[in-house]
């Protein structure tokens, strides 16, 4: 996913300025929506790397975007940070890291912490896909051998290296043992 964006949502146009200004510095792809509706949108049609949401919006609030795309296997993944400028809340912060936002910021923001949070979670994020996409390659790469290698056996499997001599069973050494006792 290499050019994944970080998605920045706010109703308010100041407030994403100002959270654009902060992570530009970081030089990732930023993305912007003003409504829960329109983040939803952008995030289903994929590359989406990291998604910054403010909790309360008019229509669909933070917390419903974050419902809906934890229910979505495509979307379950992804990274969200909620954004709140209402102060701590217990029920808020229960609720979101219930749906397991990773991590729950006040405003006003202070740009040098939030650009250390998104820089670790949306390297982690493309870190997990590069890895996933490696095992599925692996997966491909082994299905396509096993299918050209001759079937074994029904019932046995065949050793992983026919190169290993066969073990042999201590009863098969029983006099050796013996000799190695006395």
């Amino acid at each position: 996913m290499p050019d994944a964006k970080i998605l920045i949502v706010d109703d308010h146009e100041d407030t994403l300025y100002a959270l654009e200004s902060a992570l530009a510095p970081l030089g990732y792809l930023l993305g912007r929506a003003t409504s829960g509706d329109e983040a939803l949108k952008q995030v289903l049609r994929g590359q989406v790397g990291l998604l910054l949401l403010d909790v309360r919006m008019p229509g669909v609030s933070g917390l419903e975007v974050v419902r809906y795309m934890r229910r979505v296997e495509q979307t379950q993944h992804i990274p969200v940070v909620l954004l709140t400028g209402f102060g701590p809340d217990h029920e808020l912060t229960s609720a979101a890291f219930g749906l397991g936002v990773a991590d729950l910021v006040m405003k006003p923001i202070d740009p040098w912490a939030l650009r250390t949070k998104v820089r670790y979670l949306y390297d982690s994020h493309r870190r997990h896909l590069a890895l996933e996409q490696e095992i599925r390659d692996l997966r491909a790469l082994v299905k396509g051998q096993s299918v050209a290698a001759e079937p074994a056996p029904r019932g046995a499997l065949p050793h992983p290296d026919a190169r290993v001599p066969v073990q042999r069973t201590p009863e098969a050494h029983d006099g050796e043992f013996e000799q190695d006792r006395t």
